[in-house]
């Protein structure tokens, strides 16, 4: 009786070795042959669940999204205002060691579709993302740590201009991808919308 194999499992398991390969070794090596090496079969294995190593970028660029869903609920529940802002950026962002290797993937992801547009499909999470921030933006008007005129759309979509090249910063190693900047344009960005006198506890 032929074995039955779980198809989505299956792509599964071959973007968290891909993954697996970039956060150990960095994005260079992370090849189909590395990749197939990593789960222990022949890189003619991988193509019959994706159709090409485009398909394979794609499946980590969304892969990566749900681990930022995932992260994002984790870092905001039983917060609002600045403080989810703050949080949610804080896990977006490239500050550290799993959201830099992250921004290799998310750029290379970038560097395909602008080849392949079809692999476009679907990856969409970031416009969920900003919209999650505008909400909390709101809520930080509501609550008095912003002023009222604050253009809420439009803070949240400098924010994530902002997040967006940090990734390319990330990646490019420049200077100014240092964490330290990175959470400093965040707060310039806010600076000046913050209601007088507000404590800016969420610095650094």
């Amino acid at each position: 009786m032929p074995k039955i194999v779980d198809h989505e499992a299956r792509r599964t398991e071959i973007v968290e070795a891909f993954l697996t390969v970039v956060a150990r070794d960095g994005m260079p090596a992370a090849t189909s042959r590395a990749t197939a090496a990593e789960l222990g079969v022949g890189t003619g294995a991988l193509w019959h669940y994706f159709d090409g190593f485009d398909d394979v970028a794609a499946a980590a660029y969304q892969r990566i999204a749900e681990r930022t869903n995932a992260r994002l609920a984790a870092s905001t529940a039983g917060r609002r205002g600045l403080d989810a802002v703050h949080a949610m950026l804080r896990e977006i962002y490239p500050l550290e060691k799993e959201t830099v290797d992250e921004a290799y993937v998310v750029v290379g992801f970038w560097g395909r579709l602008a080849a392949n547009e079809r692999i476009g499909a679907g990856q969409d999470v970031a416009d969920h993302w900003s919209v999650l921030v505008r909400d909390h933006l709101a809520e930080a008007v509501q609550d008095g740590e912003l002023v009222p005129e604050t253009p809420v759309d439009d803070v949240s979509d400098v924010l994530f201009a902002v997040g967006m090249g940090q990734q390319a910063f990330a990646v490019m190693r420049s200077p100014l991808s240092a964490p330290a900047r990175q959470l400093s344009l965040i707060e310039h960005c806010l600076i000046p919308w913050r209601t007088p006198g507000f404590a800016r506890s969420h610095d650094g």
